[in-house]
């Protein structure tokens, strides 16, 4: 299962080149994997799916230039796997049928005291087996 995000790119996201910094991008998906892990749980006095979390890699595919500001773009993410200790994450931010980039990313559950990595907990995983796609 896919979850949709409105994300709005700010005319501020241009750069000197009249289109959207190739940095913003990662932030579109971060704004869009907080609502999903986070505040959107927490709107509704639930525990937030996965909290302490870090992004150890991620990977933008750019398939169009987001040309303008001042606009909402969908930005819709899922599982693609689940380790022990990580999980990948998939992304497309667009608008209608046009994909303006693809993006992978993989996060890492974190013990907050230590620093280092730990596995995923039960309830973390069973969060992320619902919007799990496994590509056929």
């Amino acid at each position: 299962m896919r979850s949709l995000h409105k994300a709005f790119v700010r005319w501020d996201d241009l750069d000197a080149m009249s289109h959207v910094n190739n940095a913003k991008y990662l932030t579109l998906a971060q704004e869009a994997r907080f609502e999903w892990s986070f505040y959107s749980h927490v709107s509704k006095g639930e525990y937030p799916g996965i909290l302490e979390m870090v992004v150890a890699r991620a990977e933008i595919d750019f398939m169009a230039p987001i040309l303008q500001g001042g606009f909402f773009v969908d930005v819709e993410l899922w599982v693609e796997s689940i380790g022990n200790s990580s999980f990948v994450m998939g992304y497309e931010i667009k608008s209608g049928d046009k994909i303006y980039a693809r993006i992978k990313s993989v996060q890492v559950g974190i013990d907050k005291e230590s620093g280092k990595s730990r596995p995923l907990e039960a309830s973390e995983r069973a969060f992320l087996e619902k919007y799990l796609e496994v590509k056929s």
